[in-house]
């Protein structure tokens, strides 16, 4: 099987590869709630939809927590991935999985005792309480199942096998929908029937998940990588807005069951009509997100990876399709929505139920107001989780806040309370609600989409390095040197005398700017033989840089095959500096603090290091001296008279 390759394949083969899965993933999820509510809705009637609709808060919260830990975890193994830091990825994985199992475990202890308190929060009436308490109590019992496999589908499709996540939530699925009947209609369980189904359907994608843990590709976990530090906090950040997102959710739905059941009861409809179709639909609505969150997270390592990488023309490329399939996709159920709201009503209700009547004409009214342009909630939902592929987790929050808190609960307030529109007023608030929320995301994104062009080097430059005062001839000066040879102190202390600006180090923070990589991973690879597609970045970056800086300024610039690069520039003198062997040894461990005995063999590995290095990116040898202007050995002069002497050849 030929290795994926985030940075190099074709968009829509690996958008393909990662979506699709993602995608039946979600709609798993989706299903175990919606196959419930069917046969449920079958076997009880009205009064058993609206419990399962007044337990799916608490089901909203373990997705929350499962999105924290497990789309944080995901997008830290993208990002450190693509910067090239696998203990770090690894480190993150880690953390996320004993993090997981604590809360878990916390969250179903803690949700069984107060199952009663939390069912009158989330909205329940008077009819449905008991209905609403028995299937709780199960669906507490297999939290930590839940939890912890939704929380490894999300890092397992980062590691590069969203096959494995469809099938784990698959198989899960198929045992909850072969149960769901027996449950329900041979043993006559009614809705704790559906609950048990559920959970044991969970159980089973909860083993297949842990088997998984050793069979991680990009990174290896070790005991090290699962013991908790601060670290955590910053793996859990980039799973915030997920989790936010969620939490919205879940604050919506509390809400909204509250506000079905209080202005419903002076409604033809009463309570419980309102409570069982909002939950119904709002299942159905659920396939909708799973198709829309499916295509968005599984571009979510692919945006992590390049976005890491510093692929940003790819990152841009991937944006815009993804969100023309999910406007496409929002368009096509907005049309269902719209044409076929009592078929879709019509699986969850029997034709003989006495309140079938109103149930199909609330269901009609929620479809053709509430819903009325909900596919335009597409940009919205992208927008969030590919802004959080970028590590931008204050802005990718916004966008969860937007609909749900800022927009859709006051405006529904002020409309039934304030205008006395009742339910009504609630209807009329999802439409109102979904159309200013799409033009604010265009603009949120239009202004992300602008971030990700080029960076301005002038001005970068001028910002990191104190510019001298030079008002001679432009003149650049690049200096290859031997490693313990004295080149840069050399360097160094002619831009000084020339009074130009001097580029070593000075390189990484804008080479790490323009490729979008870590300064810390180009420190440490810059000038390496090549490893890794980053490495041909880092060159490039590298070359865009240098041809900046010799455009713009008189500057003395050390390494980096600099000599190459402006071999086309009239104005450059190439320098060439080397040392004997005693020499260098004596300034290795006077300066750069080596052992002495192992001093020659640490100098001749980075020496070697250089020369490949120069030689891939140049096809010349690096000691080959018709390369350069000048050729010395700094120790015959000393560094003082090397500096007079470049100073009289460049007069």
């Amino acid at each position: 099987m030929n290795k994926i390759d985030l940075g190099k394949d074709k968009i829509t083969k690996l958008l393909l590869s990662f979506s699709i899965p993602c995608v039946i993933s979600m709609l798993i999820n989706s299903i175990y709630n919606i196959v419930d509510q069917i046969f449920i809705g079958q076997g009880v009637g009205t009064l058993g939809n609206a419990a399962t609709n007044v337990i799916f808060p608490l089901v909203i919260v373990f997705n929350a927590i499962a999105s924290l830990i497990g789309n944080g975890a995901a997008a830290n193994l993208s990002l450190k991935k693509g910067e090239g830091n696998d203990e770090e990825a690894a480190k993150g994985v880690g953390q996320a999985l004993t993090t997981t199992i604590i809360i878990s475990i916390i969250l179903g202890v803690l949700s069984y005792i107060f199952m009663p308190k939390l069912v009158m929060l989330f909205g329940c009436t008077e009819n449905v309480y008991n209905y609403a308490l028995e299937y709780g109590k199960i669906i507490a019992i297999g939290a930590p199942f839940m939890i912890i496999y939704s929380s490894l589908s999300n890092i397992i499709r980062a590691d590069g096998s969203p096959k494995y996540s469809m099938i784990m939530l698959v198989v899960g699925a198929i045992i909850n929908i072969i149960l769901d009947p027996i449950f329900i209609f041979e043993f006559n369980k009614g809705v704790a029937g559906g609950a048990i189904a559920t959970v044991i359907g969970q159980f089973i994608s909860f083993i297949i998940a842990i088997l998984y843990i050793k069979k991680f590709k990009s990174i290896k976990l070790t005991k090290e990588s699962l013991k908790l530090d601060k670290n955590v906090f910053k793996v859990l950040g980039l799973g915030l807005s997920s989790c936010i997102t969620q939490g919205t959710v879940l604050v919506l739905f509390v809400f909204m069951n509250n506000m079905m059941t209080k202005l419903g009861a002076s409604s033809k409809f009463g309570a419980d009509i309102p409570l069982s179709v909002y939950g119904v639909m709002s299942k159905v609505n659920s396939i909708y997100i799973s198709f829309v969150l499916g295509v968005s997270i599984g571009a979510q390592p692919i945006v992590g990876f390049n976005y890491g990488a510093g692929n940003k023309e790819r990152v841009k490329e991937i944006i815009i399709k993804v969100l023309l399939i999910n406007l496409g996709i929002g368009l096509i159920f907005n049309l269902v929505f719209f044409l076929f709201p009592k078929e879709l009503a019509g699986l969850f209700i029997k034709a003989n139920d006495p309140s079938y009547e109103l149930f199909m004409e609330f269901a009609t009214l929620m479809c053709h107001s509430f819903f009325l342009v909900m596919g335009l909630n597409a940009l919205e939902m992208t927008g969030s989780v590919l802004i959080q592929s970028l590590g931008k987790v204050k802005k990718a929050t916004a966008f969860a806040f937007i609909r749900q808190i800022i927009l859709l609960i006051p405006i529904s307030l002020f409309l039934s309370l304030v205008l006395n529109k009742g339910i009504y007023g609630i209807l009329n608030a999802g439409f109102i609600a979904d159309g200013i929320c799409f033009v604010i995301a265009i603009f949120m994104l239009l202004d992300e989409y602008k971030k990700l062009d080029n960076t301005n080097y002038e001005k970068e430059i001028t910002d990191k390095v104190e510019t001298k005062e030079y008002h001679g001839k432009h003149i650049v000066v690049t200096i290859s040197r031997e490693y313990a040879s004295g080149g840069r102190y050399v360097g160094k202390l002619l831009a000084d005398k020339l009074g130009i600006n001097f580029y070593d180090k000075e390189l990484i923070s804008l080479t790490a700017k323009e490729s979008g990589l870590t300064k810390n991973y180009v420190e440490a690879t810059e000038e390496t033989s090549r490893k890794t597609e980053n490495d041909d970045r880092i060159f490039i970056a590298e070359t865009k840089v240098i041809k900046n800086i010799a455009k713009n300024e008189s500057c003395v610039i050390v390494g980096r095959c600099a000599d190459y690069i402006l071999k086309d520039n009239k104005d450059v003198t190439k320098i060439f500096l080397y040392s004997d062997e005693e020499n260098k040894i004596k300034r290795a461990t006077k300066y750069y603090k080596l052992d002495k005995d192992k001093a020659p063999k640490i100098i001749n590995k980075i020496n070697k290091e250089r020369e490949k290095h120069y030689k891939f990116y140049t096809n010349r040898d690096w000691k080959d001296f018709s390369n350069y202007d000048l050729i010395i050995n700094v120790d015959k002069k000393g560094v003082e008279k090397t500096v007079e002497d470049i100073i009289n050849y460049l007069k």
